[in-house]
């Protein structure tokens, strides 16, 4: 498979333009035209992940973390970043980086947590981005109305909830008069034309609106095809970072804790608040969230899981009656290992693989 249609595939599913505007995301090394067989999944790219790609004749390397955050002035083998920059050139290796729009897309990071636990009917706890919706409204003769109703439901048109192919149909009277140069579908060059029609009516996203018209067109009998397009107020699907969720049953703070653990593999986990502590709510922010604290508050959660919290962020919590959970920046986002092998695994012909590095740089002794 080609890259350029790998990234494609990625990128209908997760789309850069969810990620924030601080983020660098997307291909950072490589070429759009190399073949792409075997593709090495990982956290983030250091020289052990890159030594690891070489070693198994990897194409593609893709990345939670951006492989290249900061300004980079020069790409020598004497810079850190630019040796290994060299390296993946020279092995003709790409590199591709999914960060914040991962986060906060759905069947992202987030979600995949809230899945491993087991937290069901969750909600977006900050949303970042809610799709525009459109109505087409779109005039044909009787005798097409099917065909080209369903190729707007083809496109992904007409979507309300779990309820695909939504239209409403009225059916009137459309005039017209062909003129010269016309080759009309129905009617004389030089006559006024009455013919029984039904106007199609259906909602559809922003990202699928070329789509939709574009189809519809294909379809569509006359050769001049008259339809509107209106924005509407309405909101299309939201997206956002982090999630939260109402438990079946409460559980302590330090049964909760468990649990994590063990999903999760780890050993050890840092606590903020009384571990007898009733949890009935919970909020999830993968990697560093605890800028997060007082919105999961405002959700009436009881407890916050995320990581990298500091001490005085901590206190604070305390002083709001407020738990939190610190599972570590690394261990809320290995998982990103597992959701993206299950998301690329879906594709043919590539051979996908999960780094075996441990990427955490803490040690607890």
């Amino acid at each position: 498979m080609k890259l350029n249609s790998l990234i494609k595939k990625i990128e209908n599913k997760y789309p850069l333009n969810l990620a924030y505007s601080w983020d660098n995301v997307g291909l950072i090394v490589g070429d759009f035209d190399n073949d792409i067989k075997k593709v090495l999944v990982t956290l983030e790219a250091n020289e052990s992940i890159i030594e690891e790609a070489i070693e198994n004749k990897i194409d593609l390397i893709v990345t939670h973390h951006p492989f290249i955050f900061k300004k980079i002035n020069k790409i020598n083998t004497k810079d850190l970043k630019g040796r290994l920059i060299h390296k993946l050139i020279k092995n003709d290796i790409a590199l591709y980086s999914m960060h914040t729009n991962f986060d906060i897309a759905v069947d992202g990071l987030n979600d995949y947590f809230m899945e491993i636990m087991g937290f069901e009917n969750t909600k977006i706890l900050d949303v970042t981005y809610s799709d525009t919706l459109y109505k087409i409204a779109v005039y044909v003769p009787i005798s097409h109305e099917l065909i080209v109703r369903e190729a707007l439901g083809e496109a992904g048109a007409g979507y309300i909830g779990n309820y695909s192919h939504c239209t409403f149909n009225t059916q009137g009277i459309g005039t017209f008069k062909p003129e010269d140069d016309t080759n009309p579908f129905i009617g004389t060059v030089g006559e006024i034309e009455n013919v029984k029609e039904v106007k199609i009516e259906t909602i559809v996203p922003s990202k699928l609106l070329q789509k939709s018209i574009d189809k519809m067109l294909k379809v569509h009998p006359y050769e001049e095809v008259a339809y509107d397009v209106y924005k509407l107020e309405n909101k299309g699907e939201s997206v956002g970072l982090g999630r939260y969720a109402s438990l079946n049953d409460k559980i302590s703070l330090q049964d909760l804790c468990e649990e994590i653990k063990l999903k999760l593999n780890m050993d050890h986990i840092r606590v903020v608040g009384e571990l007898y502590t009733k949890i009935k709510k919970v909020a999830v922010v993968t990697g560093a969230g605890s800028d997060m604290i007082s919105l999961a508050k405002s959700k009436n959660c009881d407890v916050i899981i995320t990581g990298d919290v500091k001490y005085h962020e901590a206190q604070d919590a305390l002083d709001m009656d407020m738990c939190i959970i610190d599972c570590g920046h690394f261990d809320t986002e290995d998982i990103f290992k597992d959701v993206m092998k299950r998301f690329l695994d879906e594709l043919e012909d590539v051979e996908v693989i999960k780094s075996e590095v441990n990427l955490n740089p803490f040690k607890i002794i």
